[in-house]
């Protein structure tokens, strides 16, 4: 969600910035814009369409400059605007003094926006974002540097700041509290970023900066003080980005390349794993388990339903109560602590603010035993927790997270053994089963994307259907509501998933001829309940599109389709389902022409509130 990029050098920046921008395109926008310091001017460009618009808006007007700052920007105070979009300037004339881009939702602008306005500043736009360049300017003492680290201390909320000045060439001060920002360093040239893989193929020497930094960019240093104003040293990781992931190759979009990766993520997530031991999740796992006689699950979205499905192999197999919170309801209830939970975030990014709130939340009632599931090892999710399992899934550029998911489904059961390990209640032989079926999972999940010509079929169908309801039982309902999820994202066709045995308490009333209803049926002991609510629907004339294993029984006929998944797959039976679903989602949104790998109104990396 937004994404940030600056450059000091002596050389054009223009090309940087843009390439930067197009590498954060992945986390969604819906403007963007870029300003740079030309001649002792300030100037910019700015669009509502894509950074390649933008990229064309600057070429026509020969923009060059040695500093400035880009964005794009997801929408959040004012509507996807060119006065709204990013960077914002102050005053907001032809004589601008202060050009800042901004990542994340400043509480207080209302009560700065009141003082600033009786100062005399006219705004232009309905963002927070311009407060914060009228803050500056109005508190501007000679020195950015300086300036900065007052202004953000007037700013209650989230943010993510850079901002430069036209009295000061070859500078720009940055700032972060709750959104992620990080800095690269170069040859006499330095850079900021909110993701390093903006800066990829510029530099892979990184700093990420902590909460509350304010960080000084100039040509030959990088200056960091801490919320106190004092100096401090961050470490510069040499970090690689993977530009090669984040090529299309021969696929339409990302998403549908991403859904083809999984067999050889699902391997990479999996790779040197020769036994269960909870070393794999960082050194003192063992003790931390041994304490620990509940489980916590915090996450958002796509990874809660990966939670979701962890929670019944987690009570089932290692016999440990599992409670699982949407992160960003958990902070603002009352809840019960207790000091032996094992409080676990899952996250793709690693930088989702709600999640980062919950886990600190959970950390100040006590809880201090913390773990995270996530597929950015540099991120503040993985320095915040004291264990980590890195997923490897690679970069995911869709909105619609696909191969993040099932990765987090694989270390999630790696986690429920080495529970049930640490607490007696897996054999050697039982290890050895569910390590051998684990391994099989690229094989297995091949099988599945093998079925896509008939899950093609199914998708012109759902093309020019509006609803569609989703069933699911046990550890698959959670599989359905991600199969939900998926579709409604992408193909914006309105979805629900229930347990199918709540069809008769509600949802059976919206039933009819019209409403395709998806069924995920696994050979598992469920089966013979699953029949009976897949009959209930075609009682009510429902159409039925089923997702069955080989050995289910359930035969094609009139208002039922089935496909046959090649194999049933016991407890890890949910990475499979959910392949045939995303697939189902893919090719509906494919055959109805939306922006498949950028949904309207959806960020990649939610990093506010």
């Amino acid at each position: 969600m937004c994404g940030i990029v600056g450059a000091v050098a002596q050389r054009n920046i223009t090309p940087i910035l843009l390439e930067g921008l197009k590498r954060l395109e992945y986390r969604g926008y819906d403007s963007c814009g870029v300003a740079l310091h030309v001649d002792g001017q300030l100037q910019r460009s700015r669009s509502t369409s894509r950074v390649a618009d933008l990229e064309k808006q600057i070429s026509d007007a020969h923009l060059q400059g040695f500093t400035g700052i880009a964005h794009t920007r997801w929408a959040t105070h004012g509507a996807p605007a060119s006065h709204n979009a990013h960077p914002h300037f102050s005053p907001s004339t032809e004589q601008a003094r202060i050009a800042l881009v901004h990542n994340g939702i400043i509480e207080n602008h209302d009560e700065l926006r009141a003082e600033l306005t009786a100062l005399g500043y006219v705004f232009q736009s309905q963002t927070d974002t311009e407060v914060i360049a009228h803050l500056v300017d109005h508190m501007y003492n000679g020195d950015l540097f300086d300036t900065v680290q007052h202004a953000v201390k007037r700013l209650t909320g989230a943010y993510a700041i850079a901002v430069f000045c036209r009295e000061e060439p070859h500078r720009v001060v940055a700032a972060r509290q709750g959104s992620p920002l990080i800095v690269g360093i170069g040859q006499g040239e330095n850079f900021v970023a909110s993701d390093a893989m903006a800066l990829a193929g510029t530099t892979d020497q990184i700093i990420y900066l902590e909460e509350g930094d304010v960080v000084d960019l100039q040509l030959g240093r990088v200056w960091v003080v801490d919320s106190n104003g004092k100096q401090v040293q961050r470490e510069v990781k040499t970090v690689q980005a993977h530009t090669g992931a984040a090529e299309l190759g021969p696929y339409r979009h990302y998403m549908q390349k991403e859904i083809f990766e999984q067999p050889r993520v699902i391997g990479d997530t999996l790779e040197g794993v020769t036994g269960v031991m909870p070393e794999l999740f960082g050194d003192g796992a063992y003790n931390v388990f041994k304490q620990i006689d509940r489980v916590l699950i915090l996450a958002c979205g796509t990874s809660y339903y990966s939670g979701l499905t962890a929670k019944y192999w987690i009570e089932s197999v290692a016999k440990i109560p599992v409670n699982v919170e949407i992160a960003s309801e958990y902070r603002y209830r009352d809840s019960v602590p207790h000091p032996n939970t094992l409080v676990v975030t899952i996250s793709q990014s690693g930088e989702t603010a709600d999640t980062l709130a919950a886990l600190k939340h959970a950390r100040a009632l006590g809880m201090e035993h913390t773990l995270t599931i996530c597929n950015v090892a540099t991120s503040a999710m993985v320095r915040e927790c004291k264990l980590a399992y890195v997923t490897r899934a690679g970069v995911e550029v869709g909105v619609a997270s696909t191969k993040a998911f099932t990765t987090q489904l694989a270390a999630l059961f790696l986690l429920t053994l080495s529970l049930a390990q640490v607490n007696g209640r897996l054999t050697d032989a039982e290890e050895a089963e569910h390590l051998k079926a684990m391994r099989h999972l690229p094989v297995a999940i091949s099988a599945v994307l093998a079925l896509e010509p008939q899950i093609i079929a199914w998708a012109e169908d759902f093309a020019r259907k509006e609803n569609a309801l989703f069933l699911g039982r046990g550890m698959h309902y959670p599989i359905a509501l991600e199969g939900a999820l998926k579709l409604k994202e992408i193909s914006y066709i309105h979805a629900e998933a229930y347990p199918a045995g709540e069809l008769k308490h509600g949802p059976l009333a919206l039933v009819t001829e019209e409403m395709p209803v998806v069924t995920v049926a696994p050979n598992d002991v469920l089966i013979e309940k699953l029949k009976s609510n897949m009959q209930e629907v075609r009682a009510r004339g429902g159409q039925l599109y089923v997702f069955a294993d080989v050995d289910s029984r359930i035969t094609s006929g009139e208002g039922v389709h089935v496909i046959r998944l090649p194999e049933h797959y016991g407890l890890l039976s949910p990475i499979l389902h959910v392949v045939s679903l995303q697939l189902l989602a893919y090719h509906a949104a494919l055959a109805r022409g939306t922006d498949v790998d950028k949904p309207r109104n959806l960020a990649k990396s939610v990093t506010v509130e």
